[in-house]
């Protein structure tokens, strides 16, 4: 949807402006490292084989779209150079490529025509491919170092990870990479959604004959429950599908996870942890899981067609992007963080209600979203 005279959004404007005034300070306090989550307002270095070394190159980005200051397309395209060092090394490449190489090296090639930068996004997409299991038809998930018996692991996280397929497929007129997206998401539909509009976060299949085994916990609080980032992950995902697809089983299915997670939000509108929490843990939040939600919600009102369900989806994403502002937004300058109270893992209470990189990164993708049409995912 377009903005129209009658809407107010004078807040999501400023939060904007902060969130890029934040990036802009950011260039010189985190620099050329990858952040992954912060404490006390300071960022980490992961480095640059860890999955979310994207997000903070894709932030950069995001700023270059909206103020096209080199020094954010410098620092964004040495951050991708560092990672060559993981591309070209192999080995410890796993299913999450496409979170690290579309934010980075393909949106510098969609911005800019970076030829480089082309060819480091078709790699990624080949190993991406590579992991195929046809038995199965699903995209395997880690390396036998995350987990030895992970042969036949498949995770929901990598319904983002396929956008990176479908590129690939635009750039070298090549159905194969179409095909294994396809293939992935129909089995995800198959063997992840529940009738209840939930998603697993893990599914483990027999790698040699590719049957389905069981659905396993994973960062979720059982292998039954409704994990919030796993949720969002679909509910984004599917919508991408949809998009690069129009197969209308890939947009039912992203719409009935969103109502899913809209209906079971809290007031201020971010998601516990895992929506089955017991009590004693609704104390742990997962803003990612609201940003992510957000912005796929506006990709799935963009291309849906006029009526009251595109109006919907449009106003429950704002409603998610206000409360994120009004009730979780890091508003220090001296702060590096944009949005407070992510948590990674709290099934092994790992970063417990902290930012998150990729939580700022979505939320601010979904405020430009506001403005503008724009395409990294």
């Amino acid at each position: 949807m377009e903005r129209n005279e009658s809407m107010n959004l004078a807040w999501a404007d400023q939060a904007l402006e902060m969130s890029l005034s934040k990036i802009e300070k950011n260039i010189d306090r985190i620099g050329e490292h990858f952040p992954h989550v912060a404490y006390d307002g300071v960022y980490n270095d992961q480095g640059p084989a860890f999955w979310v070394s994207g997000f903070w190159p894709g932030l950069l980005w995001l700023y270059y779209e909206e103020t096209k200051d080199e020094r954010a397309l410098d620092l964004a395209r040495a951050l991708e150079k560092r990672m060559d060092e993981v591309l070209d090394g192999f080995v410890t490449l796993h299913h999450d490529v496409g979170f690290m190489w579309l934010p980075s090296a393909v949106i510098d090639y969609k911005l800019t025509g970076n030829e480089t930068s082309k060819v480091r996004g078709l790699k990624a997409a080949s190993h991406l491919a590579g992991r195929f299991n046809l038995a199965g038809r699903f995209i395997r998930a880690w390396t036998d170092e995350v987990d030895p018996n992970s042969k036949g692991w498949a995770i929901i996280d990598c319904m983002m990870n396929i956008p990176l397929l479908f590129w690939a497929s635009r750039e070298t007129k090549d159905p194969r990479f179409y095909h294994i997206a396809e293939a992935h998401a129909d089995t995800v539909l198959k063997h992840f959604v529940r009738s209840d509009n939930t998603t697993a976060h893990i599914v483990s299949f027999d790698p040699y004959t590719g049957e389905k085994i069981e659905n396993l916990g994973g960062q979720g609080k059982d292998a039954d429950s409704a994990w919030a980032r796993g949720q969002a992950w679909l509910i984004y995902g599917m919508t991408l599908a949809y998009r690069e697809t129009g197969k209308k089983d890939y947009c039912t299915a992203a719409k009935n996870t969103a109502n899913y997670f809209l209906a079971h939000l809290p007031e201020d509108q971010v998601p516990y942890w895992d929506f089955r929490t017991d009590q004693k843990d609704q104390f742990v939040l997962d803003s990612s899981a609201a940003a992510c939600t957000a912005s796929g919600l506006l990709e799935l009102s963009s291309i849906m067609e006029d009526g009251p369900e595109k109006i919907f989806y449009y106003e429950k994403a704002l409603q998610i992007l206000k409360g994120l502002y009004e009730h979780h937004y890091d508003l220090s300058e001296n702060s590096q963080a944009m949005i407070l109270h992510g948590t990674v893992n709290y099934a092994k209470k790992k970063h417990v209600n902290v930012p998150i990189i990729y939580g700022d990164y979505f939320f601010t993708e979904a405020l430009i979203k506001l403005k503008h049409e724009t395409n990294i995912f």
